[in-house]
């Protein structure tokens, strides 16, 4: 047995399931269909009760204790239908049950020690025809149930505790990794784990896969594997470049030094803000955070208004010529966006270049705008005016702390938190975050891979 293979069978046994868990996970499976089956009985329609996901398919990992249930209904109900039916059958199901919403309303809650999705969906002919997202899911799991042996769902597991070691599992936007779905189908494609390795290790993005050979659409993203039940739909869309890049780093690693560390997550020990001011002194940035109370959103929704938040930000001070150096954002009951720039401070004043003197009745209304300035100039540079007129912003403090901030492109509920009030910290303030965002600014101080 080689070193790698050694591995695999060490991890496999740690994250596979044991027959008691398998079996508690049955009884409660049984237990929330007869709940489900009674709650149906009361309703005006009939419905198919559907298990999907890697607790069906038996690609969970241990400890992973998650069901989720799907309640189709037939496809000719409307969507209000759906939804009123949906949520009757989850709050009878699960009456301490809470409800969520992700494109239509659902009931989430425990049964014996199990969390549990209970989702309303439509019984669609097949992929092509949903009408709503979710639609697609039991086709997911019956295409899965079909094609996975025991030997193709232990590398699953292991391919699943592999991302999850390296923080690239999960298909959440604040994630941006890979889906359970997409690992298995990554697996079945080449055929188990270590020849996905072997794969990864020399992919050349963009990596395009088409299990079924659809071959009836195009996608720009780094990595596509094409929906064998749905030729429409990349299942790696919200897989981020970096990601993919990640899984192909950890892969060469892997291979060339077989262990088991990657496939347990660490978590840094936080930073102390002198610790923080001991980074900040060594790298000689200065940095700005914009700190407010987090927008009452799903990660889902947070993640991307942070980002593009973020993004409009940073743009600009770079536009402005303070230079970021790196960004990043975190939440939790508050949110951060934060940027290190190289540059703390602008002249006072700045370089403004006009048309070329040739051009004359442009020239000729730059020249005069700025004759009876204070500007020095206009001088001529080349074939062109010039001047050096007075910088309304020389520090981000000042950009950041005024109405510029809000002329940048902001996520819509990040602009509305910001227009409330926000705290502004610049340079060796920032190490306050510490108390609250130890772990974050460690991850940032200790990037890594």
């Amino acid at each position: 047995m080689s070193d790698l293979e050694t591995v695999f069978v060490r991890v496999a046994d740690r994250v596979t399931p044991a027959p008691a868990e398998r079996e508690r996970l049955r009884t409660a499976v049984d237990d929330l269909t007869a709940r489900v089956r009674n709650a149906l009985a009361d309703l005006p329609v009939d419905a198919r009760i559907v298990q999907v996901g890697s607790t069906a398919r038996g690609t969970w990992l241990a400890d992973d204790r998650d069901i989720d249930l799907f309640v189709c209904f037939p496809p000719d109900i409307d969507r209000a239908d759906l939804e009123r039916y949906g949520l009757d059958v989850g709050r009878a199901a699960l009456p301490d049950g809470r409800e969520e919403y992700a494109e239509h309303p659902y009931v989430t809650g425990d049964i014996r020690g199990f969390d549990v999705d209970l989702v309303p969906c439509y019984d669609v002919a097949d992929a092509t025809a949903i009408q709503s997202a979710v639609d697609r899911t039991p086709f997911h799991d019956a295409y899965l149930q079909e094609h996975l042996d025991s030997d193709l769902k232990r590398d699953v597991r292991l391919l699943k505790a592999f991302l999850t070691g390296i923080g690239a599992y999960g298909s959440d936007l604040r994630t941006r990794g890979f889906s359970g779905y997409l690992s298995e189908l990554l697996v079945l494609e080449y055929g188990g784990f270590e020849a996905l390795l072997r794969a990864a290790a020399d992919w050349q993005p963009p990596v395009q896969l088409d299990p079924e050979d659809h071959g009836t659409a195009t996608f720009d993203d780094p990595l596509v594997v094409v929906d064998p039940t749905d030729p429409e739909r990349n299942v790696a869309a919200v897989c981020a470049a970096e990601n993919v890049a990640r899984l192909q780093h950890h892969a060469r690693d892997l291979l060339a030094d077989p262990r088991d560390d990657p496939f347990q997550p660490t978590d840094p020990d936080p930073l102390d803000p002198d610790t923080v001011r001991a980074h900040l002194d060594r790298r000689g940035t200065t940095p700005v955070a914009v700190v407010f109370e987090t927008p009452d959103l799903v990660d889902d929704q947070l993640y991307p208004q942070l980002r593009k938040s973020l993004d409009g930000i940073v743009g600009e001070l770079d536009r402005r010529g303070f230079s970021p150096v790196r960004s990043t954002t975190f939440a939790d009951e508050r949110a951060v966006l934060f940027v290190e720039l190289a540059v703390a401070k602008l002249p006072a004043i700045e370089r403004h270049e006009g048309p070329p003197v040739h051009v004359r009745e442009h020239a000729t209304g730059f020249y005069e705008a700025y004759a009876d300035t204070d500007a020095y100039g206009p001088f001529l540079d080349a074939d062109r005016y010039v001047v050096e007129r007075e910088r309304k912003i020389t520090t981000a403090r000042d950009f950041l702390a005024g109405d510029a901030l809000f002329d940048v492109a902001l996520g819509a509920h990040v602009e509305t938190t910001l227009a409330t009030g926000y705290d502004l910290l610049v340079g060796d303030d920032v190490a306050v975050l510490a108390d609250e965002f130890g772990r974050c600014l460690a991850r940032y101080f200790d990037p890594g891979l």
